[in-house]
């Protein structure tokens, strides 16, 4: 496997790269019997939910619904009241499996949870493991615009398994490639030079490269995210095409 160390005011993480990571015992070794839930979405849930169980067969589960338009408060609320049915406390850990998402909505429960409660990226989409899973932005939309209300909240690990992206579809798996190739032109031509090389490996999802790109691209952005954790400046970086891509999700609704 291949690990990059993220370290923040707080303390430190790693995100855990490379096929079969779910198969392995880092949740198990992450969680032991504390309380927890896995948060995911129709669509995740049939392909990898099993295998989480699997790993916590004490885990709780909540699946909500999939898609932009779902990451509002309300949906978030669902969380709070499973923990709340629960009776869960502090010790509770919550485990974010699907896309950014998934994962934006589950870190801003756990960053309010009780003023904050640990919780895991699992993200099942390249654009996920290279982005959204790394640097604790946490956060949902409004209708005024994207991510106005969230946290920044540090997961605990991030467990990145390469065999979730045999399945994704072409489109989320080239909007992946697109964050990655965005990263090495903020940040190093060489990366760039090899990411123009392996062009034809990675659009076929060569086992090799994938990792390659995914670990590279964490180390790109740990690096970032350490010098400017809260995005008073370098950070700000990192929103290279994101500020006119949201506007084009708000002014759709975020249905498209």
């Amino acid at each position: 496997m291949n690990r990059v160390n993220v370290r923040h005011r707080n303390g430190e993480y790693d995100v855990v790269i490379g096929a079969g990571v779910l198969a392995g015992d880092h949740l198990r070794n992450a969680i032991g019997t504390r309380p927890a839930v896995i948060v995911t979405d129709v669509n995740v849930a049939p392909a990898w939910l099993g295998q989480l169980h699997a790993a916590l067969p004490h885990a709780e589960t909540l699946i909500l619904p999939a898609g932009e338009a779902a990451k509002t408060l309300e949906t978030v609320e669902s969380i709070w009241s499973l923990l709340a049915d629960r009776n869960f406390g502090r010790d509770a850990v919550l485990i974010a499996l699907g896309g950014g998402v998934i994962g934006d909505m589950t870190g801003f429960a756990a960053a309010c949870w009780m003023r904050g409660i640990d919780f895991i990226q699992v993200p099942t989409t390249l654009l996920a493991q290279v982005d959204a899973s790394v640097g604790g932005k946490t956060g949902v939309d409004l209708p005024a615009g994207k991510n106005l209300v969230g946290a920044f909240h540090q997961p605990v690990a991030v467990l990145a398994d390469t065999d979730t992206l045999q399945t994704l579809p072409e489109r989320e798996y080239l909007a992946g490639i697109a964050e990655i190739v965005k990263v090495a032109l903020i940040a190093d031509e060489e990366f760039l030079a090899w990411l123009e090389t392996n062009a034809v490996r990675l659009r076929e999802r060569a086992p090799d490269a994938v990792v390659h790109a995914i670990h590279r691209s964490c180390e790109i952005k740990a690096a970032i995210v350490m010098a400017d954790e809260r995005e008073r400046g370098q950070r700000a970086l990192l929103n290279l095409g994101h500020t006119f891509a949201h506007a084009l999700e708000s002014i759709t609704g975020y249905e498209r």
